[in-house]
């Protein structure tokens, strides 16, 4: 009875704007099929970000050269992955973690093993954010000749783009 009397209304008070109001209800409905697709090309929107899926990230700290790269390339959130880390000398104590850029979502460590003396694998595994667009920041701590130095590389979760 309540739908009856408002979709009554409706048309009661667009009398004059009948049709027009006809052809934008018909006009909107067109564009709620369930082919529509909206395709975004998230980590193209911010070109700091390592983009694992076109290849490793390489970041330069002093004279070492590090190559990060991430298994599965597309960073699917709360799914396990697998970072490896080369670096062009050898290099020791190396400590990873994770962080949000953007906002707070804890501390994530990164548990490293070393397979050589310039090579480091890590597993982790961390959640997902309800925005759809989460920018995960590492930081890559470790010593060459007893100094300590820090490289930060940043990477979108879940880049499917």
């Amino acid at each position: 009875m309540l739908t009856y009397c408002v979709v009554r209304l409706i048309f009661v008070l667009n009398r004059p704007n009948l049709y027009l109001f006809i052809a934008l209800i018909l006009f909107n409905l067109t564009a709620c099929t369930e082919d529509a697709k909206q395709v975004t090309l998230k980590s193209s929107l911010d070109p700091s970000l390592c983009q694992f899926s076109a290849g490793d990230c390489v970041k330069q700290v002093g004279d070492i050269k590090l190559t990060v790269s991430l298994s599965p390339a597309n960073a699917p959130s709360e799914k396990p992955l697998t970072l490896t880390l080369l670096a062009s000398s050898p290099i020791t104590d190396v400590q990873i973690r994770l962080e949000g850029r953007d906002m707070f979502m804890g501390v994530i460590p990164v548990n490293v093993k070393q397979t050589d003396e310039m090579t480091y694998i890590g597993q982790m595994v961390y959640g997902s954010c309800s925005s759809g667009y989460m920018v995960w920041r590492g930081f890559v701590s470790f010593n060459v000749n007893g100094e300590t130095k820090t490289a930060v590389f940043d990477f979108l979760a879940d880049d499917n783009g």
